[in-house]
């Protein structure tokens, strides 16, 4: 572990923090995003791990 693998681990955690983690506070919505309009259909989720697992969207 070196500087250089820290910034890409912060940088990650930065991308997804903004992106795609959702905030109680925006209703569940991710601070650049907004949330998308409710679907009645049946719908697959899937799940990616990123970090090595550490954290999942």
């Amino acid at each position: 572990m070196n500087e250089r693998h820290l910034r890409k681990v912060l940088a990650e955690y930065e991308t997804y923090f903004n992106r795609h983690r959702p905030h109680r506070a925006l209703n569940q919505a991710s601070p650049l995003r907004a949330l998308p309009d409710p679907v009645d259909a049946d719908i697959k989720v899937s799940r990616r791990d990123r970090l090595g697992g550490l954290l999942h969207e």
